[in-house]
This record gives structure tokens, C-alpha cells and sequence, in this order.
């Protein structure tokens, strides 16, 4: 990054605003030099944005007090987990709030909202929708699975907000756009997970006639915990692990969930693993392995469960109210 000496401090190091340069006394010439870069109408940057965040960090300097990031943009923001179409729109998404124009640049999306119906909240100086209100913005964008893997993000592992929270943000948006597939969304959310693949296995167990698995169970034998496995049916002694590519990539987590198993096993109890391939076109087989152990049905493999029941106990948000 090349910054030009003659520059205020202020206006180095992050993208600003022509408007702002010209009222500082940085002359028209200078706004023109290669070395920075026009992101957006009206922008000058010192480094080429490359990711989401960077290109909303880009944005910023236009924004007016009333307008905030919002829907992917503050998904992202959040660490929200999004499906891959959308991760590859870097278009950024601004709400306005009120009856003033939206925000009309190349590059963006403008969106306008009722005072008093969205909040606001702020991740350093950038101000965007509140989580529960984004969840709800999500809907037009969204299916009703993908929905429910955000809703598991907000609730469980990233802990924005809890499932009362999203139900109560739901009737503020009575009669808007998506609210039913919101509402649907809602009855299949729950706390506990902690990974989009763990949210989606578990959809496609209940889809298809299994029992709620619990989530993220503590294994515990005669008042020894043995170990926390991602889905469980726990009357049955059935675990169940989604592998993703980080159990393949680093030894330390496959030693990890090799000794799992065994810890399992000794105690009667089955470990099934799933990945990927497992909740795709191979689903049906997955789902019937699992309703067989539910079922007590032999596998054809030795059955380590005992005929005796065992015993089994990037960002910081500030509401904007604050401010």
C-alpha cells in the first residue's frame, strides 16, 4: 500500500470519501492518481477489497446515519453461515430507515425499512441490522432449510440472540414478505448446535420419521462423563458425528475422534459417523443404518451395546440504544 505523504492522517491507512478528501484540501490531481482505487462511485481506497466485509469496510465512508448494513451484508458481518450462491454475491447491502431515498450505487443493494421496526446495532463504527431482524431480512433470500441452519448460528454456537428473541422479532413483521417461510423456520430451530452440517443432519433424520435427536450430548456412565457426541439418541446408545473436512485435514482432531470411539464402544455404545456424501444422494441409505440401530435390528457386525441397559445419568455488536 503506497500512501501519498500529502495526505491528511485521517484519510490514510482506510477508504474515504472524495467529498471528505476535497473538504480537507486534497486537490482534485491527487484524487486521480493510480494508487488509489475507485471501489465505488465517490470512494477512493488505498487497497483493492477482496472479501464481503472489505467491500462493505469500502462503502462505509457513503453511508448517512439512517442507513445501515443489512440481509447478506450484516449476515456476513455476523459470521452468519450462508449458502455458497450467495458468498459469491459481494453486492452490498444497505437499509435505509425511514422515507429518505435508498442508497443508489454500483455495487450495492438499497432497501428501505419502516422507522421503529429494524434496529440497529454496531460492529466498531459500522452500523448494521440487529441479528433477529437480519434473520428476518434473510427470508426473501433464503429456503426454508437454509433459514433454519442461520436460526441454529443465531441460537446456538454464535449466540446472537435466542429462539424467543427470533419468535418475538417474527410478530413486529406481521403481513411482510417471507414471514411465513420465517414462522415455518421457526418451529424446526433449535439450541445446541454447532455447525451448519450438524443442523442439516439433523433435518434429515427428523424428515424422514426419526426421533429429535438431542444435541451436543454428554455421554455419562455410572456418573463418568465419556464424552460430548453431536447428535444422540441416548435411550437407544446411538452417537452420531459429523465429520467435516477439518476431522480429515488435522491429526489432532482425528486422534481426537479416534479415541472417541473407542471411549464409546466400551461403554455399549454406537458411534456413526456422517460427512458430506452421507446427507447428500446417499441419504436414504444413511437414514435406514440409523433407523435399524434405533430399531435394536442386528447390523450383521458384533453389537458393542450389552443386553442390559447401561445406566445414563470478528466483530463486537452494541446496541445501537446505548449509543
Amino acid at each position: 500500500m503506497q500512501v501519498d505523504a500529502a495526505f491528511p492522517m485521517a484519510l490514510r491507512g482506510a477508504p474515504f470519501r472524495v467529498r471528505e478528501a476535497l473538504h480537507r484540501g486534497v486537490s482534485a490531481g491527487r484524487l486521480r492518481a493510480r494508487a488509489l482505487l475507485r471501489p465505488f462511485h465517490g470512494i477512493r481506497a488505498w487497497t483493492r477489497p477482496e472479501s464481503h466485509e472489505d467491500l462493505a469496510r469500502a462503502v462505509l465512508p457513503r453511508l448517512r446515519p439512517d442507513q445501515a448494513f443489512s440481509h447478506t451484508t450484516a449476515a456476513t458481518i455476523l459470521g452468519l453461515p450462508l449458502p455458497r450462491r450467495l458468498e459469491r454475491d459481494l453486492r452490498i447491502h444497505v437499509t435505509t430507515l425511514g422515507t429518505d431515498q435508498a442508497l443508489r450505487v454500483r455495487g450495492t443493494v438499497g432497501h428501505r425499512a419502516r422507522r421503529g421496526r429494524v434496529r440497529i446495532v454496531y460492529s466498531g463504527t459500522a452500523a448494521l441490522t440487529h441479528p433477529a431482524d437480519t434473520f428476518i431480512a434473510l427470508a426473501m433470500l433464503l429456503s426454508r432449510d437454509e433459514l433454519i441452519v442461520v436460526g441454529d448460528a443465531l441460537i446456538g454456537w454464535l449466540g446472537w440472540c435466542d429462539r424467543d428473541e427470533l419468535i418475538a422479532t417474527a410478530r413486529r413483521y406481521r403481513g411482510a414478505r417471507g414471514i411465513r417461510r420465517v414462522r415455518a423456520a421457526l418451529q424446526e430451530i433449535r439450541p445446541g448446535s454447532r455447525s451448519p452440517g450438524e443442523t442439516r443432519l439433523r433435518l434429515a433424520l427428523t424428515r424422514r420419521g426419526l426421533p429429535q435427536p438431542a444435541l451436543n450430548h454428554d455421554v455419562v456412565v455410572d456418573g463418568q462423563w465419556i464424552a460430548c457426541v453431536d447428535l444422540a439418541y441416548p435411550e437407544a446408545r446411538v452417537a452420531i458425528e459429523y465429520e467435516s473436512d477439518l476431522h480429515r485435514t488435522d491429526d489432532r482432531t482425528f486422534r481426537k475422534d479416534l479415541t472417541r470411539g473407542e471411549h464409546l464402544k466400551d461403554v455399549g455404545w454406537w458411534l456413526v459417523r456422517a460427512t458430506a456424501d452421507d446427507l447428500g444422494a446417499a441419504i436414504e441409505v444413511f437414514v435406514s443404518r440409523i433407523r435399524r440401530l434405533l430399531d435394536g435390528v442386528p447390523t450383521g457386525r458384533h453389537d458393542p451395546r450389552p443386553t442390559r441397559p447401561l445406566t445414563s445419568s470478528r466483530w463486537t455488536l452494541v446496541d445501537a440504544s446505548t449509543k
